[in-house]
């Protein structure tokens, strides 16, 4: 048996969960608000969706994105159906654990950014470190390049 091979393909509910955080939840987080407000026709247009309104609505209604992102519906507004470009959902931000933490690429680097400041300073930089590690690589006469 073939074992499936094929790269994952995110889907329209994963890149509306991932644009309404990018755009919406993250910046409530650092803004430290307690509610976020998302409206479909925003998500719908920014994203250039045709007829995917159904689609929206239940990603941003959906437990995974609750879950991923700690947060709980306050209310959801629009029509009887749910299904409209006018809905919006109130969410309020009620945190996450520390072990469900999914920060982007960019927060993940801003908090290691500088992190080892104190300790390369202790070992005459950065670039000094890297020196003395490439010039001790190698046990006296084992170098491969000597030979050259």
């Amino acid at each position: 048996m073939r074992k499936n091979t094929a790269p994952k393909v995110s889907t329209g509910s994963d890149a509306v969960r991932r644009h309404a955080y990018e755009k919406y939840v993250s910046a409530a987080y650092r803004r430290k608000q307690k509610t976020v407000a998302i409206n479909v026709g925003e998500v719908h247009r920014a994203l250039a969706l045709n007829n995917r309104v159904p689609l929206v609505c239940a990603a941003l209604g959906s437990k995974k994105f609750l879950t991923e992102h700690g947060l709980r519906i306050v209310s959801k507004t629009g029509p009887p159906s749910g299904q409209s470009t006018t809905v919006t959902f109130t969410y309020e931000i009620v945190g996450k654990k520390r072990d469900d933490v999914q920060l982007s690429r960019q927060e993940a680097w801003n908090r290691l950014r500088g992190s080892m400041k104190d300790i390369f300073g202790e070992l005459g930089g950065g670039e000094n470190y890297l020196r003395n590690e490439r010039a001790n690589f190698y046990a006296p006469g084992k170098d491969p390049l000597d030979d050259l």
